[in-house]
């Protein structure tokens, strides 16, 4: 999921794909720091300033908006009134999916995937290897914490949605569920991208989400997974892992992925046209890159801002449905 950083709607619209570049350059200094620290067996491995830029990168900067951002669009559409879009709940919640969901999330999942990112030549370029000491381990126990805290501020119509998060997020990497390596469920738990945004919706509009626009989303996460995962198929064939992708093969991953994404497009026009609209760029985006000389590998890396660019636009047709963008010019 940016998937896939979250944030307010005008500035992530203009920022869009600066934050994005921003997030990547950062994110590259502190991995190349990382394994400058590695290769030297210096101090800054075991410092702490050495740590907390191993969190920073663990965490996954340029996939922030992946959490925080359906937290944007549900609080924007929840809303009755634009005096409700930044409240204690809805800045708490914002924050938690910004980064300690993210540490949460892909911490457990660095964790049990320790020996396969050894072959992922991916992880050696800009995501992190596992190295589990005690402030890693305390931060993503932490950031478990923080995510049962947020029952504390939230109503109860939105409890099932946070819980369904903790509980596939945990379930995705960590052993004994471990979708990520069982075809198809890999795919399907990724829905627990939808379900920040399901809880802000919930939180905001003391209602349940409209069940076409979670069929969406959940329909677009399955294609967002599958697609990131297509760079991941040798690598996962070489350490015996068994994906949707890896079943499936590139070419007719590219066709699912295709099929998730046109069903995504027609869930949301049955919300509102302009919607299922918007997600056409979805099927798109993956039939060019299938089509052209373009590798998937460096399409992979476009995405984020692909992501933050549509989730802005959603946000902010949100938005509008409250304080229109004539009261904003006029």
């Amino acid at each position: 999921m940016r998937s896939d950083a979250v944030n307010d709607r005008d500035d992530a619209r203009r920022g869009a794909t600066e934050s994005d570049a921003t997030a990547q350059a950062v994110e590259s200094d502190a991995t190349a720091q990382a394994a400058e620290s590695d290769a030297t067996g210096g101090p800054d491995r075991s410092g702490l300033v050495g740590r907390l830029r191993y969190l920073l990168v663990l965490s996954r900067p340029r996939f922030w908006l992946y959490l925080a951002g359906p937290v944007a669009v549900g609080v924007t559409y929840g809303i009755g009134d634009v005096s409700d879009l930044f409240t204690p709940v809805t800045i708490s919640l914002a924050g938690y999916f910004l980064v300690p969901a993210n540490v949460f999330l892909y911490g457990i999942n660095d964790l049990f995937d320790a020996d396969v990112d050894g072959l992922n030549p991916k992880t050696d370029d800009r995501e992190a290897r596992w190295q589990g000491d005690r402030l890693t381990v305390t931060a993503v126990g932490l950031a478990a914490g923080l995510g049962i805290g947020t029952f504390a501020i939230t109503p109860r119509i939105a409890w099932p949605y946070l819980a369904g998060f903790l509980v596939l997020s945990a379930g995705y990497s960590a052993p004994p569920l471990r979708f990520k390596t069982t075809p198809l469920a890999d795919s399907v738990s990724n829905g627990l991208y939808v379900l920040p945004g399901a809880a802000a919706y919930a939180t905001a509009a003391g209602s349940q989400p409209p069940l076409a626009a979670l069929v969406g989303a959940w329909l677009w996460t399955m294609g967002m997974h599958t697609f990131s995962a297509i760079p991941d198929i040798e690598p996962d064939r070489a350490a015996g892992i068994r994906t949707t992708a890896t079943v499936l093969g590139a070419p007719r991953t590219y066709l699912y992925c295709l099929a998730c994404w046109a069903a995504a497009a027609v869930a949301f026009a049955v919300v509102d046209v302009r919607l299922g609209l918007l997600l056409g760029v979805y099927p798109v985006f993956v039939t060019w890159v299938a089509r052209s000389a373009v590798s998937v590998d460096r399409a992979y890396w476009w995405f984020p801002a692909l992501n933050t660019a549509v989730g802005t636009l959603l946000a902010m047709g949100g938005l509008w449905r409250v304080y229109p963008v004539w009261a904003v010019v006029g």
